[in-house]
């Protein structure tokens, strides 16, 4: 498995699995040991996902070393602040059964019942990330969902830079200025939805340039999720497609047809606006 390194040094492997959507129970459990025997090391869930407790009885049954698993997970809505996230954060700790996690997020940057102070919140929420990275209780701290804006206010008071910032990327939502902005703060776009919901994986222009290289419409749109610089992070319970997932580091996109597919518009929808979403 190839690597990105992270701001502050912490490696992360560059394909994730994302949980999302994903039961909470023996198909979800499944999913994820499969995932995990076929060699993915990078497993994403969230406290909002309700499926932790399923995640940390997955990777604890792999027999794998912990420190070979990177665990990512994200705050819920409701545990803005800076008490309400280091209480909550125990919880995730307790439920994914670890001392630890690799990377943990601020899942919204504007939640529905912070609104009207969400800057404020942010600044909070984030001390308390800050203070659980000091104490070791988190390997690197990051954001998602952040535009641009959220990210200059967050900047005002935080003293450590996000690492990373999970936002939706697939081919015809690229969100090209965000990620600029990431970029020249040193920060990693991960990518959520990389197969934009499954929209994209029906695109003629991705179906064609499958079949010239003998990859499925998914691997396609992972490869050029990692040949962009993104980390994605695909989905699904179903082991032949949990496999093919990450089986794209075997070939390389070329310059036109990353051209073709950089250029597509409008087949995938557009990431929702978090000023605007109703929690």
């Amino acid at each position: 498995m190839e690597h990105y390194t992270l701001s502050n040094g912490v490696p992360i492997p560059a394909v994730g699995f994302g949980t999302w959507q994903m039961p909470d129970n023996e198909t979800g459990y499944d999913a994820i040991r499969y995932a995990l025997d076929c060699g993915f090391r990078h497993i994403d869930t969230a406290q909002g996902y309700g499926n932790e407790g399923t995640v940390g009885k997955a990777v604890r049954d792999s027999g794998i070393p912990r420190s070979e698993i990177f665990l990512t997970s994200k705050l819920d809505n409701p545990n803005h602040g800076y008490q309400n996230t280091l209480s909550s954060f125990a919880r995730t700790l307790e439920l994914l059964r670890t001392d630890y996690v690799d990377l943990f997020l601020i899942h919204w940057p504007n939640p529905l019942q912070f609104r009207s102070t969400w800057q404020q919140t942010n600044a909070e929420t984030w001390q308390a990330f800050e203070s659980l990275y000091a104490a070791g209780k988190i390997r690197a701290i990051g954001i998602s969902n952040f535009r641009t804006h959220h990210l200059d206010a967050l900047l005002s008071t935080a003293k450590i830079m996000p690492a990373v910032n999970q936002i939706r990327l697939c081919p015809g939502d690229s969100q090209d200025a965000l990620v600029a902005c990431c970029r020249s703060h040193g920060i990693l776009p991960e990518a959520y939805s990389p197969l934009g919901t499954g929209q994209v994986l029906t695109v003629p222009a991705i179906t064609e340039i499958a079949a010239k290289y003998g990859k499925s419409p998914a691997q396609i749109c992972i490869r050029w999720s990692l040949q962009n610089g993104f980390l994605p992070l695909p989905k699904s319970v179903t082991p032949s497609r949990i496999r093919e997932n990450l089986d794209v580091f075997d070939f390389t996109l070329s310059a036109a047809d990353m051209q073709t597919i950089t250029g597509l518009t409008g087949c995938a929808g557009a990431a929702k606006d978090p000023d605007t979403v109703p929690w």
